[in-house]
């Protein structure tokens, strides 16, 4: 055997060729290792440079926690953003959430080294308009997810987007005011991949840009959105949701809703309609019976819902598990009754202010269904998050 002590014969971790640094790194749990990874040399700051797959800014929204609320909001600019994006090149997400005043040209950097990003956050990016989009489209062809909460974009911007970024999955519209269905048709029409869309309080859609969307789609969240039933039939005509948020939704009378449950949501299992203060028998009888894999329907607030529609729901919805009907002012003994008889499945009870309810009913609902769990807390939202 050679003698080790001799210059000729020694192996020192710097000898290791890059790749073989890169897979280290890659396997350094701690956080702190791997920020000190680069402290080495000039050699190491590359590779953890290099190997880098996400970046989120102080500022962000995207993860709120004490420290980043303590600290002074750093202002954003372009300048930053090239930097940052020169020295990470091989990001897959980015998060820009939170930097108010960065401009579209902040995104400018992205044509160069966005061909491999994947998630993309702009939340509260107020400066950011179709113009962003566009250097989006261009630099981010893999783009699968993308949020632009608040930021001031357009049809025009959202048409771009999805003729030049057909793989996204998920996109968040939501509070962007200046969407319509013109823009959510060319999205459901280009991205046939696409699974999960937000566009709570855009209150210039109506569904009907939602018309003949893919199976894919599972999830749609439309708070406070102006849909008409027209658009309902639209927001389920793919044929593959499972999550649906219309909550808020008060300028239905009667039956608006009840295009939910006419054939085109029979995978739907969780369905949000609080606060839909007019939605009536009729709609919740079409629900009930068209919905059979409905696990959790939050229908708080929502007082026109009378007898027939909670005896449909203790006869139909044997697959539910949650029911909400906090302060439903028509929810009576003779409703409670007939969800106790029925709903076979049922685990959790939310309900707190119904005041046609008598102690009598109560009773006899914990004797009978001992196994379902009654809270009177109210949940505002449920479901997934659009992201997931």
């Amino acid at each position: 055997m050679g003698d080790p002590s001799r210059d000729g014969g020694r192996t020192t971790i710097m000898d290791l060729p890059d790749d073989c640094l890169c897979f280290i790194f890659q396997w350094l749990d701690c956080s702190s290792d791997r920020d000190s990874f680069g402290l080495t040399c000039h050699r190491w700051l590359t590779i953890q440079n290099l190997s880098r797959r996400s970046l989120q800014f102080e500022c962000s929204l995207t993860q709120l926690s004490r420290s980043s609320l303590s600290q002074t909001s750093l202002n954003v600019t372009s300048f930053h953003v090239h930097r940052l994006l020169t020295r990470y090149q091989h990001l897959q997400q980015l998060s820009l959430s939170g930097c108010t005043e960065l401009p579209d040209s902040g995104l400018n950097p992205l044509q160069s080294y966005g061909s491999k990003m994947q998630s993309l956050y702009l939340d509260c990016c107020f400066g950011i308009t179709d113009s962003g989009l566009s250097l989006i489209g261009t630099g981010c062809p893999s783009v699968t997810s993308i949020s632009l909460y608040r930021c001031t974009i357009t049809d025009v911007g959202l048409k771009y987007l999805a003729n030049a970024c057909s793989t996204l999955m998920r996109v968040n519209l939501s509070y962007c005011s200046h969407i319509s269905d013109h823009g959510l048709e060319a999205l459901s029409q280009k991205c046939s991949q696409l699974k999960g869309v937000t566009v709570s309080y855009c209150r210039g859609v109506t569904g009907i840009g939602f018309r003949g969307c893919s199976s894919t789609l599972a999830y749609i969240d439309a708070e406070s959105c102006k849909l008409e039933p027209e658009g309902v039939m639209g927001v389920v005509s793919g044929g593959g949701l499972e999550f649906l948020n219309v909550s808020g939704v008060t300028w239905y009378y009667g039956g608006g809703l009840a295009a939910i449950g006419t054939g085109f949501a029979t995978r739907l299992k969780i369905l949000n309609l609080r606060m839909c203060r007019n939605v009536g028998d009729q709609s919740i009888i079409a629900i009930a019976k068209g919905c059979p894999l409905l696990q959790e329907w939050n229908l708080a607030l929502c007082h026109q819902v009378k007898i027939s529609g909670w005896e449909s729901i203790g006869v139909n919805c044997n697959s539910l598990q949650k029911l909400h009907v906090n302060r439903c002012r028509n929810l009576c003994d003779r409703g409670l009754q007939a969800l106790r008889d029925g709903c076979k499945r049922l685990l959790v009870l939310y309900m707190n202010q119904n005041i046609r309810i008598s102690c009598i009913a109560m009773e006899l609902f914990k004797l009978y269904r001992g196994g379902v769990e009654i809270k009177e807390e109210e949940i505002m939202c449920i479901g997934p998050n659009w992201i997931t």
